[in-house]
């Protein structure tokens, strides 16, 4: 495999409420995998994390540790490359000291994080950007198979 991108979108209608995840594979600028699912009652942030930890351990059944993750989820983005440490120093708290949500997701995607060389990048989402897009039909066709 030359340059592996992965694209991940989530999201839901009404927040809880149906939702969905995508992900999309690329090799070389080549679409090689796709994937989405949903859940009937979840939120954004869920199916935000959901998409990543399926594309992660997609890529390491394809053998494939060293890859670029574009999101559009500032959440998730941040949260793994800068809250996740005083996060885990304060026995998953935040900074006002409320329990961290999604903890369980936080925890399952910062352990393939650390087997992975993972670089991560926000892309703005609904601007255009191919396979954001592609993600984000993905997604809302998802969310249509719940409604």
């Amino acid at each position: 495999m030359e340059r592996i991108d992965i694209f991940t979108d989530g999201g839901c209608s009404g927040n809880p409420g149906p939702g969905g995840w995508a992900y999309v594979i690329l090799n070389d600028g080549k679409l090689i995998v796709n994937s989405s699912g949903g859940n009937p009652h979840t939120t954004n942030n869920i199916m935000e994390l959901t998409a990543v930890i399926r594309a992660i351990g997609d890529c390491m059944a394809m053998g494939v540790k060293d890859f670029s993750i574009h999101t559009d989820s500032q959440y998730v983005k941040n949260g793994i490359t800068q809250w996740i440490y005083n996060w885990k120093k304060n026995g998953w708290r935040t900074a006002s000291k409320d329990p961290v949500k999604n903890k369980e997701l936080w925890t399952e995607l910062d352990n393939l994080n650390s087997k992975c060389n993972i670089n991560w990048v926000w892309v703005k989402g609904h601007a255009g950007i191919e396979y954001n897009e592609m993600c984000d039909s993905l997604v809302r066709a998802e969310m249509d198979k719940l409604k």
